[in-house]
C-alpha cells in the first residue's frame, strides 16, 4: 500500500494527521504502509475519500488518478480539446 504513503507525503502530512481526519488507528495506517497488513473495505473507501482518490487508484488498480465521473468528464474534455487541435495543426500542414 505504497500509495497510501505516497499521498500522504505528496500532502506534507503526518501519519497522525491521516489517522486524526479518518479514525484510522495510527499503528494501522503505519501497518498499510509497510504492507504488514492490508486495509479492508471500510478503511479503503475511507481513505479515498480523504485523499480525493478512487478506490481503484489507491489500490493499484489504475494508474489514473479520477476520483468520481465529474473527473473522468472533465478529462476526457481536455483531451478532446488536445486531439482537436492536434487535428487542426496536422491540418495545417
Amino acid at each position: 500500500m505504497n500509495r497510501i504513503k505516497d499521498l500522504r507525503e505528496d500532502r506534507d502530512l503526518r501519519q497522525i494527521d491521516v489517522a486524526e481526519q479518518t479514525g484510522i488507528d495510527q499503528r494501522t495506517l503505519s501497518n498499510y504502509e509497510t504492507g504488514k497488513t492490508n486495509p479492508d473495505s471500510y478503511a479503503i473507501v475511507k481513505l479515498a475519500s480523504f485523499f480525493g482518490v478512487s478506490c481503484d487508484y489507491l489500490l493499484g488498480v489504475t494508474d489514473v488518478n479520477l476520483p468520481d465521473l465529474d473527473a473522468v468528464v472533465e478529462e476526457i474534455e481536455k483531451l478532446k480539446h488536445r486531439l482537436d487541435a492536434i487535428s487542426r495543426y496536422l491540418q495545417a500542414k
